[in-house]
């Protein structure tokens, strides 16, 4: 079997165009601090990282991560692609705990397991690739005959934006749409009002059949959490995703026990244990670990198996081609998150401009290819002139 031969990574820089956001367009959580300069710089990223893993025959898997990129390619040229080459792609699990036990007292969280995650997913792209197989097949198969997805868009902003833009998704029939909330706690009671007319406003126009979700991006904390969502729940959200910072574990299981309304999150955990621990201590109704920081497949697919076990369902983070090959073959992932093409905004349309062949949704439901072997994805050289490149 071929071994690989060779791992390179670089960092997109996005030079093109971009829609600047408007003020309180989500909460984050920088949001506590006394605003300096841009209050919502945490919430854009405008660098990607691509990561290639090329095995001996010429075969090259695709792996790739969307946070702190300079930094994660760094680790990744530095410490992991040594411990990868020369491997047996196929070994990808020896492989994982190569990469995770070898650099654990550094790396277990954050830019360690990002960069795992990244070269990760490129192995199992080669995988795909070197058996002609799409990686779904490769973890167990199809278990839909297609993916529901929602829109996930909907940012904080003029109520009359907001509906003309639930107006316009909704010809597209997605049954799912993720708003989010552009007032926390610095805000005060008007703060909470103007949040509920917008919760409001977008509900009169997609009704009560079809889910709204609703994100705080940790924009606010346990006291005004506990405020709010009984506030909200009689516009029936779906889940109330990130309320508190990533690490208030106790936060996060107090407002889920409450039972008003389902509380999401995990999108900035990282690791199977810390997922893990997300579910044994019931803080989320709803899991949303993001796979390209979470530690990659072979991480998800553990992550996976312990939520099914306690019948909590799993929504990656973000779309993305690495989630939906999760999402197809995990029958406890009922629906996936689907950011629609952009301009370039807040970052995560990025992908869209560096990679060709993600699946685009048609009537709220997008489709996996049976014959497209590994992620089906390719990196394009459509928008180059829009991107500085790091090597």
């Amino acid at each position: 079997m071929t071994k690989i031969k060779s791992v390179r990574t670089r960092v997109w820089t996005w030079k093109g165009p971009t829609v600047p956001p408007t003020g309180n367009f989500c909460t984050n959580a920088s949001d506590a601090l006394r605003i300096e300069g841009d209050a919502m710089a945490s919430f854009r990223f405008h660098q990607w990282l691509t990561c290639e893993v090329e095995a001996e025959d010429g075969t090259i898997g695709i792996g790739n991560a969307a946070l702190a990129p300079t930094v994660v390619k760094q680790a990744i040229d530095e410490w992991y692609a040594p411990l990868v080459i020369g491997e047996d792609p196929f070994d990808y699990a020896y492989i994982w705990e190569k990469m995770y036990r070898r650099s654990h007292a550094w790396g277990r969280k954050g830019i360690g397991m990002t960069a795992i995650s990244a070269v990760d997913i490129a192995i199992w792209d080669l995988m795909g690739k070197l058996v002609g197989k799409p990686v779904f097949k490769l973890l167990g198969g199809r278990t839909k005959d297609k993916i529901p997805v929602y829109y996930s868009k909907l940012y904080a902003g003029p109520i009359e934006s907001m509906q003309r833009e639930a107006e316009e998704a909704m010809k597209n029939g997605y049954k799912g749409y993720k708003s989010r909330f552009g007032f926390g706690p610095k805000d005060g009671m008007p703060g909470m009002r103007e949040n509920l007319k917008r919760v409001e406003a977008v509900r009169e126009v997609i009704g009560y059949d079809n889910d709204l979700m609703l994100e705080c991006y940790m924009g606010w904390n346990l006291d005004y959490a506990k405020r709010m969502l009984p506030k909200l729940e009689k516009y029936e959200p779906r889940w109330v995703e990130e309320p508190v910072i990533a690490d208030d574990v106790e936060g996060y299981a107090e407002l889920n026990a409450m039972g008003s309304v389902p509380i999401s999150g995990g999108e900035h955990e990282f690791s199977v244990i810390g997922c893990a621990e997300l579910i044994r201590r019931k803080a989320v109704s709803v899991l949303q670990y993001d796979t390209n920081r979470v530690g990659g497949i072979t991480a998800a697919q553990k992550i996976n198996a312990i939520a099914e076990a306690a019948q909590i369902p799993v929504i990656p983070h973000a779309g993305q081609a690495h989630n939906y090959h999760l999402t197809m073959s995990n029958v406890n992932c009922p629906i996936a998150e689907y950011f629609p093409v952009h301009d370039v905004e807040v970052g995560n349309e990025l992908f869209y401009y560096i990679f060709e062949g993600d699946p685009e949704a048609v009537d709220g439901f997008l489709q996996l290819d049976d014959d497209k072997p590994g992620l089906g994805i390719t990196i394009t050289d459509k928008h180059l002139s829009n991107f500085e490149i790091t090597e």
